[in-house]
């Protein structure tokens, strides 16, 4: 870590952006570029229509291929040791391959390094290759890894009741798990579009409409070659195109990424408001403080600083998702710069992420706390009593339990006092008089399957199980 770093991706929580720096560095970008020019090379070179470039021996792929594989850091210096002569981040990759070329048996090939490609064709599936595998190495375990503890800690406390809050006030009872179990539903419906998103790849040339390469081989099914080129790579072929692939695939995969942040937001919100309520307990950490004055804090930093990192990401997001579908005309520059900022966006979202595993092995469920609150919180059962009322015909029973518990303290003996003269059948009023705050749970404790069973909305259409 250095202390100067101006961003705390690189300084302050560089340990826990580090898994990013192979995607998203300007080392990996580089890599990723010699990987789109070294593969289209040995496209072009298995093409019968393109007769000018041979067709290369095993040994010259096995070549090619070990370049991409032993490409390392010197690599990256030399490249950018030209860019500072030719004031081209992609020219220079050229001009790095071209050079290595000269000193191999494919030295007759470096003319179509980079053969009727823009920088652009080379950009986008450089870019799309570092987001796809960015986030299935680089984000997607840590957020697999929060859903999965999350979802640990649901089933574990499925039916363990708490006190509701609505509006901040006591409400109607439900349980730790249930509570819990909605932020892994939420969370893996998000994920599940995030693993199914697509990315996508263009080669077309400078406005998209392959002039020079039909100039130069007219004959050549470059829609086809095209296409087979970009799905080679594993990526989706978007075929119309300006200069630039318009980037609507990354808005969508932004919004999802947004999507599961705001939940984590929510989630990290709700767990500091059980922190406080002392429903969850922190367990000291040798060595750790709280604050500088008062010895006996132990704070939520680990999802305050969620919380923040998680902001953090979103705002970017949302910034490179209304930005980068958007160019003038054929094409301008400032995608170009706005894309190098994925790195930040996607780290602040693995600070977040990598911050909630920190703190959640020191959380523990207080049954004690629980309890205490649902044995003070006789009121919530207003709900329950006058709903029974009005099945037996009481059009007033919202009303008489408004009068008797609003603001007021109530007691299970008032409550046992109302029930015992009200005009009920006897079986409704025996389930009144046994129930109790900690037993008014409903179907909660059964709720938390629906988040191990799904990760689809659609599975609430198959019932409680």
């Amino acid at each position: 870590m250095s202390l100067k770093a101006v961003s705390p991706i690189d300084g302050r929580y560089q340990a826990q952006s580090a898994v990013l720096a192979d995607y998203f560095s300007e080392y990996a970008l580089i890599r990723y570029r010699v990987l789109v020019e070294i593969r289209w090379l040995r496209f072009m070179a298995a093409r019968p229509e393109i007769a000018e470039l041979r067709a290369f021996t095993p040994a010259e792929h096995d070549l090619l291929e070990s370049w991409i594989a032993g490409f390392g850091e010197a690599d990256a210096a030399r490249i950018k040791e030209i860019e500072r002569a030719t004031q081209h981040d992609v020219k220079a990759v050229e001009y790095y391959l071209q050079e290595r070329l000269a000193e191999t048996s494919l030295r007759d090939a470096r003319s179509f390094v980079h053969f009727g490609c823009t920088s652009e064709d080379i950009n986008n599936l450089a870019h799309a290759l570092a987001l796809r595998d960015g986030i299935a190495v680089g984000w997607l375990p840590f957020a697999e890894q929060v859903v999965s503890r999350v979802a640990e800690l649901a089933e574990a406390s499925a039916d363990l009741p708490m006190l509701g809050h609505t509006h901040g006030q006591p409400a109607t009872p439900t349980t730790m798990g249930k509570e819990l179990a909605v932020f892994v539903y939420r969370w893996r419906r998000q994920l599940r579009q995030v693993r199914q998103a697509e990315y996508l790849g263009k080669l077309n040339g400078a406005v998209g409409s392959f002039s020079a390469h039909v100039v130069a081989y007219p004959d050549a099914p470059w829609l086809e070659i095209s296409r087979g080129f970009v799905e080679d790579l594993g990526l989706t072929y978007n075929p119309l195109t300006t200069q630039i692939e318009p980037h609507d695939y990354l808005a969508e995969l932004f919004h999802a990424l947004m999507r599961f942040n705001t939940i984590g937001v929510d989630f990290c919100r709700d767990v500091w408001s059980y922190v406080s309520l002392g429903y969850l307990r922190q367990k000291p950490v040798p060595g750790e403080v709280g604050s500088s004055t008062m010895p006996h804090k132990i704070n939520p930093i680990h999802f305050e600083n969620a919380e923040a990192n998680f902001g953090l990401s979103s705002a970017l997001l949302d910034h490179l998702a209304g930005k980068l579908p958007i160019s003038r005309l054929q094409r301008d520059l400032t995608d170009s710069s706005a894309l190098r900022n994925l790195g930040t966006a996607i780290g602040h979202s693995t600070i977040a992420l990598r911050s909630i595993l920190r703190g959640w092995p020191a959380l523990a469920v207080d049954s004690d706390a629980l309890r205490r609150d649902l044995d003070a919180s006789w009121s919530v059962l207003a709900e329950a009593i006058q709903t029974v009322m009005r099945k037996a015909g009481h059009v007033d029973a919202y009303d008489r339990l408004k009068e008797l518990t609003r603001g007021a303290e109530i007691t299970r003996g008032d409550l046992r006092a109302f029930v015992a003269g009200l005009d009920l059948p006897e079986a409704d009023r025996c389930t009144l008089l046994a129930l109790t705050p900690a037993a008014y749970t409903g179907l909660a404790a059964r709720l938390v399957a629906l988040a191990a069973e799904s990760t689809s909305a659609d599975s609430l259409a198959a019932g409680i199980p």
